[in-house]
């Protein structure tokens, strides 16, 4: 791979038009701390995003449609999974077993709360699904006493 293609950049428009979003949804992204920084960019200046940085949005607004995340509970899953990210790099450079057991332990506590958020979210689509279940068994129901009426209606 080139460094051209490795250092490309890409501009807010692109970004949008590539992840299916409006510039207007990155620029809020970015303001909630979702993506990317904006302190390194000068006041007046274009933003720019990497690969990394569209690969990153399409993963929260992967995350955000399937689970149906509010934006508070979004940023509470990214955070979680940044700060288990940089646990991943203290491991690696950890050599002992009391600083390893610290880093389980939180990683333990992040992943606890990642799973709240979706356990949370399944507990809510399993409920919608049982009411419309049950609304559909209803309408089968009515389906069922209205045939036999329909039978008659047509015999006259």
């Amino acid at each position: 791979m080139s460094t051209q293609t490795q250092d490309r950049r890409y501009r807010i428009g692109e970004v949008a038009e590539r992840a299916g979003v409006t510039t207007r949804t990155i620029r809020y992204y970015e303001e909630l701390g979702l993506l990317g920084t904006t302190a390194a960019r000068t006041k007046g200046a274009h933003r720019l995003y990497t690969d990394a940085d569209i690969t990153r949005l399409q993963e929260l607004i992967r995350l955000r449609d399937l689970l149906g995340l509010s934006l508070d509970e979004l940023v509470e899953l990214a955070e979680a999974e940044e700060a288990r990210a940089a646990l991943r790099n203290q491991w690696a450079e950890s050599a002992s077993d009391r600083e390893r057991a610290r880093i389980v332990k939180a990683a333990i506590s992040l992943i606890e709360r990642q799973l709240e958020l979706v356990s949370a979210r399944q507990q809510r689509l399993s409920e919608f699904a049982d009411e419309l279940a049950e609304k559909l068994r209803s309408l089968h129901e009515r389906q069922a006493d209205l045939a036999p009426q329909r039978a008659q209606g047509k015999r006259r």
